[in-house]
């Protein structure tokens, strides 16, 4: 006959192998935004150099001034550059550029022709100014919007420019020899200080917080410099760089360190989470709107 065991079955033991596992709670973290194409900022380069290549036809130093006057004529034919003592930079003459829409601060503000406030961004005075200007833009803009995408560049850079030059019309002397201005540096310094701006109010997501800071700063402290260089309009650089300061507080802003969408988290799952913002961030926002309102 069998042997029957006297101690009783190990119920607590049976009820342990037939548990199931709870799975662990989930990692919530959104899937990392993917780039923007960068399409707006070369076609702002490509408008550029296509304005100066029209100015240059239009100028037409040879028939305008005389062949045995203009640099590089043989080559360059109609678009030979103006004489040197008229134009260092290798460009188009002044009523060219006047013509076209230079900023003139009697033509702005008697004239009533307020669009020179924005025609100017596209102007260049010479191969020198053009090729500074287009490879700062190729250099900062590229990536800003690469990060944020076309539409808040685009806003940025066209009403960088446009702070930049009103400040402009503002400082150009009004004596019987006025001055002109042109070019788009108003518009990238806009974009140095949107970059500022912008470590400023999403200070949170950065890494390396002091060293981006410093880095830029010194960047931002050079170019001015170069602004008190003769025949440089410093005043477009600096009302650009204000108005791109301020801007990029209300365009550029992102959420905080850590925030999480809702519709990241599983449905199930009762997280507290985050807020979008921090408080400081809707401050520095709402003082960058009342600023450009009232300037």
């Amino acid at each position: 006959m069998g042997k029957w065991s006297t101690s009783p079955p190990d119920i607590e033991k049976g009820r342990q192998k037939g548990r199931t596992s709870q799975p662990p709670p989930p990692h919530y973290c959104p899937p990392t935004a993917k780039p923007w194409f960068p399409w707006l900022v070369p076609l702002i380069f490509v408008a550029n150099i296509a304005m100066f290549v029209y100015s240059m036809y239009l100028n037409n130093c040879p028939s305008t001034t005389g062949a045995d006057q203009c640099l590089f004529y043989p080559s360059l034919k109609r678009f030979s550059f103006q004489p040197f003592r008229e134009n260092p930079l290798l460009g188009p003459s002044t009523t060219t550029l006047k013509r076209l829409g230079a900023l003139d601060r009697k033509l702005v503000v008697e004239n009533g022709q307020g669009w020179r406030l924005l025609s100017c961004m596209w102007l260049h005075a010479g191969v020198i100014h053009l090729l500074a200007n287009m490879l700062s833009l190729l250099f900062i803009g590229i990536r800003l919007e690469q990060e944020f995408g076309f539409l808040r560049i685009g806003i940025l850079y066209v009403l960088a420019g446009f702070g930049g030059s009103l400040l402009s019309s503002l400082s150009l002397s009004p004596s019987d020899r006025p001055t002109i201005s042109v070019g788009a540096s108003g518009a990238l310094f806009g974009l140095l200080g949107a970059m500022l701006s912008e470590l400023l109010t999403n200070w949170t997501i950065y890494a390396n917080k002091c060293a981006a800071l410093l880095t830029l700063v010194l960047i931002i402290v050079l170019n001015l410099a170069f602004g008190f260089l003769p025949h440089v309009d410093n005043s477009a650089h600096i009302g650009g760089f204000i108005a791109g300061f301020l801007l990029g507080f209300i365009l550029l802003i992102r959420p905080q360190f850590g925030y999480v969408s809702s519709k990241y988290i599983p449905a199930g799952y009762d997280v507290i989470r985050k807020p979008k913002h921090k408080c400081y961030q809707y401050v520095l926002w709402f003082t960058a709107l009342l600023a450009l309102i009232l300037g």
